[in-house]
């Protein structure tokens, strides 16, 4: 299994990180890409990643837009010369307007450079969209000069919503423990509507614990969860959601 989107270097974990990442081989676990939220998370990640084997990513999160430096890229090539490997993607990027942490046009902003960031390193973006749909997709409207890669991560919309990032961007739907909870049914019907091809696992660690595990501190491990709900929505083995999931992220995030 690959998870695609996971915060290994969070404080959450500083007690036992060798083990949660024992316990995730364990699972059957055998990539994990970190996810930075700010130059300094980001810094973190490049280090715990290095350290551990496992695959980064760079960004700056819509929270921290407002601290985001005026030259998102000339920071991100500081922060890439001083790492040990390079990225394997960037983000997470995005809008979010359920907090609104960071002001609205300042979120845009910080997106669009990250996303050209992206684009002009050859790199794969990780998209955090909450409560913005309509100005995101407004933005990558925008945006698309080039042809758009990357992944919706902690994907929650709907099916129209889903048909909408996968038809007409080309873009993966990174799935993860929501999809177990018993509300979520509009968002299966979302997974199923767009079809296996175009999803990748993720936990997004050390939140959204699928079930079994909800309100517990989530970890790596845990995506196996999120594989065996999935074999049930699609009426296969595990053995195949893994297979295929893990496919498309090494596709879309390489190695």
């Amino acid at each position: 299994m690959f998870d695609t989107h996971a915060h290994v270097q969070d404080a959450r974990f500083d007690d036992d990180r060798d083990a949660v990442l024992a316990r995730a081989k364990a699972a059957g676990v055998e990539r994990i890409m970190t996810i930075g939220t700010d130059l300094a998370d980001s810094r973190q990640a490049a280090a715990v990643a290095a350290h551990y084997g496992l695959d980064y990513a760079l960004g700056i999160h819509p929270h921290e837009a407002k601290d985001a430096p005026r030259d998102v890229a000339a920071a991100f090539d500081e922060l890439v010369a001083q790492a040990e490997s390079p990225p394997r993607a960037v983000g997470e990027m995005g809008l979010d307007y359920y907090y609104d942490h960071s002001p609205r046009d300042v979120q845009k902003r910080v997106l669009v450079a990250q996303l050209r960031y992206a684009r002009e390193r050859g790199l794969p973006a990780v998209f955090h969209q909450r409560d913005a749909f309509d100005d995101f997709v407004a933005t990558l409207r925008e945006e698309r000069a080039a042809p758009l890669r990357g992944v919706v991560h902690c994907f929650t919309g709907t099916a129209e919503e889903a048909r909408v990032l996968v038809g007409e961007f080309g873009l993966r739907l990174g799935i993860g423990g929501v999809v177990t909870f018993k509300t979520a049914e509009p968002l299966r019907e979302a997974v199923v509507a767009v079809g296996l091809e175009h999803i990748v696992l993720e936990t997004d660690c050390p939140y959204l614990a699928p079930v079994p595990h909800r309100g517990a501190r989530n970890e790596p491990a845990f995506v196996a969860a999120t594989a065996a709900r999935l074999a049930e929505l699609f009426g296969t083995t595990v053995d195949e959601i893994v297979t295929r999931t893990t496919a498309t992220a090494r596709s879309l995030f390489g190695g």
